[in-house]
């Protein structure tokens, strides 16, 4: 009787599916399947935010995996700079990641030595004149020579980390306005600064201030390959 019993035992202890209405062993999660969930949860954040049309998804979700490794934020606030996209369109992006919200939609200048309507070079060095790439923290604020300015912290060795050197600052600007695009087909530049209209840099200064996270992105495979948050 023993024997059988424990024939028994073996039997229904190897049976995994739904034989009897009921599953008797849960199978284990892969790594793809884990993977998968992921996805599927930066899709939902990506839909549930409102950035369909307005921002890549894949830069969404590099700035998303860089967002989360960052130690030292204060703030659930994630800021992207879109510097694939032109200038005459809107790439500058606040999003309230615990809230689930866009914030600030709006147009940012890059530096002048970055290119025309579109940057497609990218800089760390001083008085280059171009914009940088990758993670920044934000800080303080104060006055200066292009007004109420907000300092940036560049994360990234090697990549954006001479930011404070260079005096590369989110602050307001006329040339920033879209109304310059529309007459010179494009905004006007900065000497590597991420210039915001007037009329929204006060607003969107004050919000990410004072340790939130702040991506920058453009089209260049060499920041892709060389960053540790990407």
């Amino acid at each position: 009787m023993g024997k059988k019993y424990l024939m028994l035992a073996l039997i229904l202890g190897s049976i995994s599916t739904t034989a009897f209405g009921f599953t008797l062993k849960n199978p284990t999660k892969t790594e793809s399947t884990i993977e998968l969930s992921s996805e599927k949860n930066e899709e939902r954040l990506y839909q549930e935010i409102g950035l369909k049309g307005k921002l890549d998804y894949e830069v969404f979700k590099t700035a998303l995996n860089g967002y989360n490794k960052i130690e030292g934020k204060r703030k659930e606030l994630l800021t992207i700079i879109d510097y694939s996209k032109p200038s005459t369109e809107k790439r500058f992006f606040v999003i309230d990641m615990e809230r689930k919200k866009l914030l600030v939609h709006s147009h940012v200048s890059h530096g002048k030595n970055s290119g025309g309507n579109i940057a497609t070079s990218f800089s760390n060095k001083m008085s280059s004149n171009k914009s940088s790439l990758g993670f920044f923290l934000t800080e303080n604020t104060y006055m200066g020579g292009n007004g109420y300015s907000l300092v940036l912290n560049g994360l990234e060795k090697g990549i954006n980390d001479k930011a404070k050197e260079r005096y590369i600052v989110i602050h307001g600007a006329d040339y920033a306005n879209p109304r310059f695009a529309q007459s010179q087909g494009r905004l006007g530049r900065s000497l590597g600064c991420p210039a915001l209209p007037k009329d929204v840099s006060k607003k969107a200064i004050d919000m990410i201030k004072n340790g939130s996270v702040i991506f920058v992105y453009g089209n260049d495979t060499n920041y892709l390959e060389k960053s540790s948050y990407v």
